[in-house]
């Protein structure tokens, strides 16, 4: 049986509580207040409160603001070659490194190291499908094309008109601007063509090559040399040698005024694209003889080179011996067809007097039968027949040996 406790105030058993008081120190008596610890003192307890624990202090080493770890810059480098595509193989590289370096150093940017590193095995793996399927040849040529677009080379095509910068078709040029022919322009284009050949052949070789093979392109494009004014010569664009270095190849053609104070008007195009068949056929005779004109002798007069002139005189003979039989051979149009027999009446006749020239024993007698021959040439006959056709109808002036409207030699040139 429990024996109550005695009347009054109950007395704890163990004033000190569960946990007895630090060495030295003595509890207070009971109601008595207890004055905190000292610094560096741990907490007591008042009355009715178990002894505690010290708190613990902030570590030494922690800091709720301290600066975050840097970013590697590898890493950051291997993702922007990456997103650029630029450089890949270094790309990967530098990929590789930031990441080693991150793992040693603590460093931050892991992300963008293995993000620079897929970009870049992307990239390589693209530029390799590149040039195996050569991706890069045609890259270089559209590169090539587009360089000549924008000024550093440029192309005018044929059948264009255009204007130089200065007005001039004598010099450099770097670009030329595009006009309608029907209006007044510098020049026209009549052909172009490739240079062939790794090396640059140099100035003196590419001039005398346009030079040949631009008067040669002429006829073909203005067949109708009566048409062409009497100030109209030939130039070209040939390749300088920084343009040849970026892949410039091609000489321009060009029809031209030789007066500074005159420029063309309207196309001189005479060829296929506009003539009709009866006009084609009576030019195409005629380039016969034009053509036998220009193998006419270096030496400017006929007392200089007798023989040379003879022997002219002879080709020029069999070739409108050709031309007369080329116009009876054609089936012309009923209006055309007597005009054209008339004159090739006429160029039999002409015929017969360079035959003449070509057994002159001296000079007057050869510029006798010489005079002749280029009336009955281009006489009567051949402007009735012309404008039956349709043709230009005033006859050109020729130099002392003869010759079309077109001449000239590399003065002419005007390089880019």
């Amino acid at each position: 049986m429990a024996i109550p406790p005695p009347p009054g105030p109950q007395q704890p058993q163990e004033p000190q509580g569960p946990y007895p008081p630090p060495q030295g120190q003595t509890p207070p008596p009971p109601g008595q207040y207890l004055p905190p610890p000292g610094p560096g003192q741990p907490y007591g307890v008042g009355p009715g409160q178990p002894y505690g624990y010290p708190h613990q202090p902030w570590g030494q080493g922690y800091s709720p603001y301290n600066r975050p770890a840097p970013v590697n810059g590898f890493a950051i480098a291997a993702l922007v070659l990456g997103i650029l595509c630029f450089l890949p193989l270094v790309g990967l590289v530098l990929g590789i490194v930031g990441l080693v370096q991150i793992k040693k150093k603590g460093e931050r940017g892991k992300g963008m190291a293995v993000s620079g590193i897929v970009l870049s095995s992307i990239g390589a793996l693209l530029m390799t499908v590149f040039f195996a399927t050569g991706g890069a040849r045609a890259f270089w040529e559209g590169f090539e094309e587009a360089a000549r677009e924008n000024g550093t080379t440029f192309s005018v095509e044929k059948g264009e008109c255009f204007d130089a910068p200065n007005g001039s078709l004598e010099g450099y040029a770097y670009d030329v601007d595009t006009v309608p022919c029907d209006g007044e322009h510098d020049a026209e284009v009549f052909a172009n063509f490739e240079i062939p050949g790794a090396d640059y052949p140099g100035d003196d070789e590419l001039t005398e090559t346009a030079d040949e093979k631009c008067y040669d392109l002429a006829d073909a494009y203005a067949m109708d040399s009566w048409a062409l004014p009497e100030y109209v010569d030939v130039y070209y664009f040939t390749p300088t040698r920084q343009s040849w270095s970026a892949g410039d190849r091609e000489v321009t053609c060009m029809f031209g005024s030789t007066d500074e104070n005159t420029g063309l008007t309207g196309s001189l195009r005479k060829d296929d694209s506009v003539l009709t068949g009866d006009q084609l056929a009576y030019l195409a005779a005629e380039v016969l003889y034009n053509d036998a004109l220009d193998t006419a002798p270096a030496g400017e007069y006929v007392e200089d080179d007798l023989p040379g002139h003879k022997e002219w005189a002879t080709r020029v003979a069999g070739a409108l011996d050709e031309q007369a039989t080329k116009l009876r051979a054609h089936g012309w149009s009923d209006d055309a067809e007597q005009p054209v027999a008339a004159h090739a009446d006429a160029l039999e006749r002409a015929r017969e007097q360079w035959e003449k020239a070509a057994r002159a024993a001296d000079a007057d007698v050869f510029y006798e039968h010489y005079d002749k021959a280029y009336e009955l040439v281009d006489g009567t006959t051949a402007v009735t027949a012309r404008k039956v056709l349709g043709l230009a109808v005033t006859p050109p002036s020729y130099g002392e040996e003869g010759g079309g409207g077109t001449g000239g030699g590399s003065e002419s040139a005007k390089e880019v």
